[in-house]
């Protein structure tokens, strides 16, 4: 036996054995090491930023989320310090790819080997876009349903008027509105300013995704009650004196200017100017007072002057001023006077969402003086006037004294005898 392992084949054959149980020892060990390694621990690092190196000065990239989420696998310690300090990156580097549309993968920097990662996307889509800037002129716009009642919106002014808008040449291209929004309180009836936020937005009126310089404008609105400037039509009434003839009549003023509401304004086309010329004995200038028509709140002018350029036939006119004298005579004797009460006054102008009454029942009716021939004014009952008050631009509750006003019959003269009366204006 000593002799058999003294001889040089037995040590070879013994250091054979010796080293496969060492090399199988070995691999099974290394086994059970990497299946502890992969199994060891697994966690989720949510948001991760994502960097991205591209000619930003040039180009516009597209489709690379902000943030991912990392799925990191391994030995739990390690996994531990990494979730902790973060100090890896996930990037994308477009430097080296043309314009277009690409597919690319997220890369991961300073990560430990001993662990596996998984990003959520991992590919992601990008397009890579010429980078463009226009220049675009701000609209402002405010909601007119904000404004009070007979006022209008006259003029809206933007500082600064324009803005440039950096981004993407296809989405510059899609942009069809630059707005700037001013908002309120409802009942809006005075000039303001404010400082509105600009917005981009496609036909669909989508929001795009550009940068805009500056983000805020200021914007200037100028509102004034409702207004309509109509012409002012002048119109003959009454008859000249004999041997008078007129040949012309001319305002000092072409157009005046009406304020109120906007159904009323839209009705009105020619503000109507009735001229008494059975007064006129010849050329001369007169003075007319305007009367503002119903449902108007204000008008520019009050006051008329009209040149009357008239031809005069003197013969003509002194047999006619002896023969009007005589017919002065008769009428004055004929005529008498009498007072007509009860009429009843109607409110006009007052918005639906009011109602009114008279403080005293009697205030409700209104009584007139009237001059007229005997037998005209002996025909004349409460029916042939219609007497009313004008409430229009009434826009709060409460007692409200205004004049009374009426309408008649043009062959007779009268006068209010009712002093201004109080309603009580109250909503519906």
């Amino acid at each position: 036996m000593d002799k058999l392992m003294d001889t040089p084949w037995f040590l070879r054959f013994t250091a054979l054995a010796l080293a496969i149980v060492v090399f199988i020892s070995v691999k099974v060990e290394d086994g059970k090491t990497e299946g502890n390694r992969v199994g060891d621990h697994a966690d989720i690092i949510r948001d991760v930023p994502v960097e991205v190196y591209y000619d930003n000065e040039n180009l516009v990239v597209t489709g690379v989320p902000e943030t991912v989420n990392m799925t990191i696998e391994g030995p739990a310690n390690i996994v531990q310090t990494t979730k902790l300090l973060k100090d890896f990156t996930l990037k994308v580097d477009l430097r080296d790819l043309p314009m277009g549309n690409h597919s690319v993968r997220i890369q991961h920097e300073n990560v430990s080997d001993k662990l596996q990662v998984r990003l959520d996307p991992t590919v992601i889509h990008i397009g890579i876009e010429e980078k463009i800037t226009r220049t675009f002129r701000v609209d402002p716009e405010l909601n007119e349903r904000l404004l009070a009642e007979d006022y209008a919106v006259v003029k809206m002014d933007v500082d600064p008027a324009t803005i440039e808008v950096t981004g993407a040449k296809s989405i510059i291209e899609s942009i069809s509105f630059v707005k700037a929004s001013v908002t309120g309180e409802p009942g809006i009836e005075r000039s303001f300013e404010q400082t509105a936020t600009v917005r981009v937005l496609d036909r669909d009126l989508n929001k795009l995704n550009v940068a805009i310089v500056p983000e805020q404008v200021t914007i200037k609105v100028n509102i004034e009650a409702q207004k309509k400037e109509v012409p002012i039509v002048l119109k003959e009434r009454g008859t000249p004196a004999k041997g008078v003839t007129i040949d012309s009549m001319r305002a000092n003023e072409k157009t005046v200017v009406l304020s109120g509401s906007r159904k009323v304004l839209d009705e009105l086309q020619e503000l109507i100017v009735d001229v008494d010329v059975s007064k006129v004995d010849g050329s001369s200038t007169l003075t007319v007072d305007l009367k503002i028509p119903k449902g108007v709140s204000k008008m520019s002018l009050d006051k008329l002057k009209i040149d009357i350029q008239a031809t005069v036939n003197e013969e003509e006119l002194e047999v006619s001023a002896t023969t009007d004298e005589a017919e002065t005579v008769d009428e004055i004797a004929a005529e008498v006077t009498k007072e007509i009460t009860n009429i009843p006054i109607t409110v006009t102008g007052l918005d639906e969402k009011y109602k009114s009454s008279f403080e005293k029942m009697e205030d409700g009716f209104a009584s007139v003086e009237v001059t007229a021939e005997s037998d005209v004014i002996d025909a004349l009952s409460t029916s042939d006037f219609h007497a009313f008050v004008d409430a229009t631009g009434i826009t709060s509750e409460g007692e409200k004294t205004l004049p009374i006003s009426v309408e008649g019959p043009d062959d007779v003269r009268w006068k209010i005898v009712n002093e201004p009366v109080t309603i009580i204006i109250e909503l519906v």
